[in-house]
């Protein structure tokens, strides 16, 4: 009599849990729809809807990079270049500078800081220059120097200006001038080569763009600047 031999399974062999995978051949219409979903993943997508998802996320980039940068560029800081020779030493010509336009919305214009305006005859037109008188004071010029009447007081006070000009600078004219309420008077560095309040007069408030906060070329000049510190000293008078 002939018995069918059972082969056993080596002893430390695990068996498939799930059975024979042949037996899943035959698997019902249920499972098979189930298992589309994770198939179908397994692939990628087609060129043409990869090319669309692309550009809808390049689209997207530039959606957000230009809401950021164009209200820095309007209302935060703006690139100007320097043309001339007026504010040499310290700003020389082709300079590259960022000018800070959100701090005098804090803050009323200070003397002593450079600021980029606008050319009270030729709005198109910009200029760099340095304040000097602020509203509501008297401006003397005279015998090469500068000085300043404040506010409520009787008192003429010389402006100590070394801290951005060379002792041997001389600022030419012979001029007073009464400043009002929105007015700043604005001179440049190189007072011999500068069109500034001496020929165009006080500029108002509204025509002053920001100050100068930082030069970013060239880069072996590359600094950040701030408000000088400026001292007074009585007239005799």
């Amino acid at each position: 009599m002939l018995r069918r031999s059972v082969k056993k399974e080596p002893a430390g062999i695990q068996q498939n849990p799930l059975g024979d995978p042949k037996a899943f051949r035959g698997m019902s219409t249920t499972l098979k729809k189930l298992s589309q979903p994770e198939k179908k993943s397994d692939f990628l997508p087609s060129f043409s809807s990869g090319i669309g998802s692309f550009a809808v996320e390049v689209l997207k980039i530039i959606v957000i990079a230009l809401a950021i940068i164009i209200p820095i560029r309007y209302f935060v800081l703006q690139p100007f270049y320097v043309k001339g020779a007026s504010m040499e030493p310290n700003f020389h010509d082709n300079e590259y500078l960022i000018i800070d336009e959100i701090s005098y919305r804090f803050h009323q214009p200070r003397r002593g800081d450079v600021v980029v305006l606008r050319n009270p005859h030729r709005p198109s037109e910009f200029f760099i220059k340095r304040i000097i008188g602020l509203p509501g004071e008297r401006i003397n010029i005279n015998d090469n120097r500068v000085s300043v009447t404040p506010v409520g007081s009787a008192v003429e006070y010389v402006l100590d200006e070394s801290a951005y000009l060379n002792k041997t600078v001389l600022t030419a004219g012979h001029l007073t001038e009464f400043l009002a309420d929105r007015e700043y008077y604005v001179l440049g560095d190189n007072r011999p080569a500068s069109l500034d309040s001496r020929s165009f007069g006080p500029i108002d408030r509204r025509e002053i763009i920001g100050r100068t906060a930082v030069r970013a070329w060239p880069l072996y000049r590359m600094r950040t600047f701030g408000t000088p510190l400026i001292s007074y000293q009585a007239t005799s008078q």
